[in-house]
């Protein structure tokens, strides 16, 4: 499990001032928390930490030295200054499920021999406690040929019994459809016969 070091942030300090100084704002909540607790982490930390770890991902935050196991719950991405904005994370109780999501991994990619393979539910949501948490699914789309499917069902994740799916179980998850060139253009009419 990775580490991210954080600071307990000043309110009074605005947000945007602290992104210009290079930090990242986030906050911390939970159940066994009395308050939200407001964070400011380095921005090249993040950054790093990112590489490996995304929505969903269980990490360390180690607040001012003390340490805290947390889901990362959601990630404001900026897409103007192509940065982060802040980074909310829910701090877990080893004894209560908490509502997570796993992201859709594709393997083999590269051997799907036809057709185009399609991503139609990039993440899958389920509800666990702590220690049975996953942060992605990996789907072998190898054997894939047009008209197959995966569906939520099909999924390993589906059948771990520490771990309750929120999603339909026939939903489709990975597909494989034929390509589809541009239409034939219409042959002009024919001049009507005087």
């Amino acid at each position: 499990m990775n580490t991210l070091k954080a600071e307990k942030r000043d309110l009074s300090v605005k947000a945007k001032k602290l992104r210009r100084e290079g930090y990242v704002v986030g906050n911390v909540f939970g159940k066994e928390l009395k308050d939200s607790i407001p964070v400011k982490m380095n921005k090249g930390d993040v950054a790093k930490l990112l590489k490996t770890d995304h929505k969903g991902s269980q990490i360390m935050l180690e607040i001012d030295g003390q340490p805290y196991d947390v889901l990362i719950k959601n990630i404001d991405f900026n897409t103007l200054v192509k940065g982060i904005d802040s980074i909310e994370f829910q701090a877990l109780v080893s004894n209560e499920m908490v509502h997570s999501v796993a992201e859709v991994i594709l393997v083999n990619h590269d051997k799907v021999a036809a057709g185009i393979v399609q991503v139609e539910l990039p993440e899958i949501a389920y509800k666990a406690l702590p220690a049975a948490l996953v942060d992605h699914v990996q789907v072998d789309v190898g054997n894939m040929k047009i008209g197959d499917a995966v569906h939520v069902k099909d999924l390993d994740i589906f059948s771990n019994p520490d771990i309750s799916i929120k999603n339909d179980p026939d939903a489709i998850v990975v597909t494989v459809t034929a390509v589809h060139n541009a239409p034939e253009p219409e042959p002009a009419a024919e001049p009507a016969a005087e």
